[in-house]
């Protein structure tokens, strides 16, 4: 049976030995739009505060949480969110020192770099800025060491963003579904952890989550074609790095 030009180029190319082809994922055109929908949310509640300072349309919404959130403050509470403080502090700074040296030692430079991007621009730039920016005050008496700028939430923000970036450089597609819900899960435990130190408003942990989230799904779209170029040039045919909303 003699086959066809159209059917050799749709044909998939011969694995070679040695090498496995993992499951790709379906091509979704979701990414971007649902990581503009999440800097939009940003945006927006931005724009709240930077309108009404010194009461924004959501603040009858954050005092009735930091009401709840108000104490005891001690026992297992006290423990999850005193490790989730130091997660989001010193030790978020060493994470994504040892996932560089991870991938500098597995010579994947487009992930390096596609790292080095994520965190530059979201966690350095885009949070700072805003903090300066919108220049919120902090609810009263925090119980732990906080800085300049009440909004957004950078613990938030770093957690939701390293969520997306492990999901992207280090799990492969078929598992990702529950990568994505542990990540929720701890993303909403740090948005919890903030408010209940009193270090933030409920509403700047939701633009910290946002705004990680966001950058992060945006960047990994415009660094598809790298990401999956590398994923395709490596011994192990696999879907890691490859997007879940970039059409091949």
């Amino acid at each position: 049976m003699t086959t066809t030009p159209a059917a050799e180029l749709a044909a998939p190319a011969p694995i070679p030995p040695g090498h496995h082809r993992l499951s790709a994922p379906p091509a979704r055109s979701g990414t971007l739009k649902l990581g503009v929908f999440f800097l939009l949310v940003t945006t927006a509640c931005a724009a709240a505060v930077l309108t009404r300072p010194a009461r924004p349309v959501f603040q009858s919404v954050d005092d009735a949480w930091s009401r709840w959130m108000g104490g005891p403050h001690g026992g297992p509470c006290a423990a999850v969110a005193s490790v989730l403080n130091w997660l989001g502090g010193p030790l978020g700074a060493v994470i994504p020192v040892g996932l560089l040296l991870v991938l500098a030692i597995g010579r994947r430079w487009w992930s390096l770099l596609f790292l080095l991007t994520t965190y530059g621009v979201g966690d350095m730039a885009v949070v700072h800025i805003l903090k300066f920016w919108v220049d919120r005050p902090r609810p009263a008496h925090p119980l732990v060491r906080v800085d300049h700028g009440s909004f957004p939430s950078g613990h938030s923000a770093g957690t939701a963003l390293l969520v997306v970036v492990v999901g992207v450089l280090f799990v492969p597609a078929a598992r990702r579904r529950g990568w994505w819900a542990f990540g929720i899960a701890v993303t909403v435990a740090m948005m919890w952890s903030r408010t209940w130190l009193h270090a933030h408003w409920l509403s700047d942990t939701v633009a910290g989550a946002t705004t990680g989230a966001g950058t992060a799904l945006v960047l990994w779209w415009l660094f598809t074609p790298f990401l999956s170029r590398e994923a395709d040039a490596s011994p192990v045919r696999g879907t890691v790095g490859r997007p879940a909303g970039h059409e091949d």
